[in-house]
């Protein structure tokens, strides 16, 4: 993860501060200014620089057990498994035992932004515009997939692959899609085209995929079918990509404020005016922490603060959905009805819950109620016959111990043998300190 009490500077220096005060604890100084953002791992900081040098520091002191030259760009680093893997701008992938910093292997593809790592393979944004993964453990291409050109270089700005759930998340600087793939054999799942280039790292969370764009929103889109959930516009470009916890959206613009945005709706819950060029933030120990620079004017240099927020003390409003089909045998010209049963299991009270689902491919829609609390709530959706999303408000606040149901009707039109699979999910305004069981997803095969 991203160590969120340590900083890196264009002035050549790693800062180390208090997460509390914001004192300065220790600094290290780099010839040229440091190019990425820090990793930590078992009490050891890894960093990259612009003279193409991976640093090894320790996380109390600042004392340095190894470096490693590579003489290239180096992006933040990643670290598994007693393994520090790192993209330069010219110099492809690297792995580096974390312990001596001894070379494992490396992989002469440019690469540009971060990479990830999960289950045993790397994934990386590379220069000639593709997505590749490579064994983590011999550097080896298991695939590649060509999703437009990056920029010319390497740094923390472009978008990095990001994995969860078997898929990988993706997006070029300089194209208008976001791509979603099979992490295992790098296949096509879906697009979703924003309009406007620049489009950030992605974050995903709870079956939505978060990203910022060059034209001034921020998207949630869902992670299984890219089908969009909803847009907020912060008036002017997004380059800080989204971090997500406790089901709020942090991210900044280049307007220079700072959004909270409620992950479920995009409403935004607050706003904050630093005045500056907004990073990339981190959310740690119930703060959200995030860099702005400053640019100077005549012999004065770019300057840049840090900022810290308390994030919202953790609620007890934990909903708990599932999705019940009836009936579950089915043939083609039958007609389905979803139930997704929405539990407050308290002790607090859920406000403004909210229901995210589709009409599922392989059906078209028929009609939708509701039941349940008082209030009931409001869902917009396709026509009679139509596909697409699906948006339910509750409009209200659901009491401990009380349920919201939402009952969904489609019609089949998907062959024998087709699997029709339905995915939900559910928030509300009141953070949700259990987030695991707010998603569902049930199948069901044309007979």
């Amino acid at each position: 993860m991203q160590l969120p009490n340590s900083i890196g500077s264009m002035n050549g220096y790693l800062y180390a501060l208090n997460a509390g005060t914001g004192a300065q604890l220790w600094s290290f100084s780099n010839p040229g200014y440091i190019t990425s953002s820090p990793a930590v791992v078992n009490g050891v900081v890894y960093i990259g620089a612009a003279n193409g040098v991976i640093y090894a520091l320790d996380a109390a002191s600042g004392a340095q057990p190894w470096s490693y030259t590579i003489d290239y760009y180096v992006a933040t680093p990643a670290v598994a498994n007693g393994v520090v893997y790192v993209g330069c701008g010219d110099g492809g992938v690297v792995a580096l035992n974390a312990s001596t910093g001894a070379l494992l292997w490396s992989n002469t593809d440019p690469v540009l932004a971060p990479l990830s790592v999960a289950n045993g393979m790397v994934y990386v944004s590379e220069r000639d515009g593709f997505v590749s993964a490579l064994n983590a453990g011999t550097g080896a291409v298991l695939w590649t997939y060509y999703i437009g050109p990056t920029a010319p270089i390497a740094n923390d700005d472009t978008s990095a692959p990001v994995v969860a759930n078997g898929v990988v998340y993706a997006a070029s600087a300089f194209t208008s899609l976001v791509y979603a793939l099979n992490a295992t054999t790098g296949k096509l799942l879906w697009t979703y085209d924003t309009g406007n280039s620049g489009l950030t790292s992605p974050a995903v969370a709870n079956g939505v995929v978060y990203i910022g764009s060059g034209d001034g929103n921020v998207y949630a889109l869902n992670a299984t079918t890219g089908a969009k959930l909803w847009s907020y516009s912060t008036g002017s470009s997004v380059e800080s990509s989204p971090a997500v916890a406790n089901g709020v959206v942090y991210i900044g613009s280049d307007s220079g404020n700072f959004y909270a945005l409620n992950a479920a709706t995009g409403v935004k819950l607050w706003s904050y005016a630093t005045g500056g060029s907004v990073g990339d933030p981190v959310v740690a120990n119930g703060r959200v922490y995030v860099g702005a620079t400053y640019a100077g004017s005549g012999i004065v240099e770019d300057y840049a603060f840090l900022f810290a927020f308390g994030l919202p003390s953790p609620g007890s409003a934990d909903l708990f959905l599932r999705i019940q089909p009836t009936p579950t045998t089915v043939h083609q010209g039958d007609l389905i009805t979803y139930a997704f049963p929405v539990w407050n299991l308290g002790p607090d009270d859920a406000v403004h819950e909210v229901l995210n689902t589709q009409v599922p491919a392989g059906t078209t829609f028929d009609y939708i109620r509701i039941s349940g609390t008082p209030g009931l709530g409001t869902c917009t959706h396709p026509p009679y016959q139509g596909t697409g999303q699906i948006v339910c408000h509750e409009n209200s606040s659901m009491a401990p111990n009380s349920t919201w149901t939402v009952r969904l009707t489609v019609k089949v039109t998907a062959p024998a043998g087709t699997v029709i699979k339905e995915s939900a999910a559910t928030l509300a305004d009141t953070p949700d300190p259990n987030m695991t069981n707010n998603t569902e997803t049930v199948s069901l095969k044309v007979q």
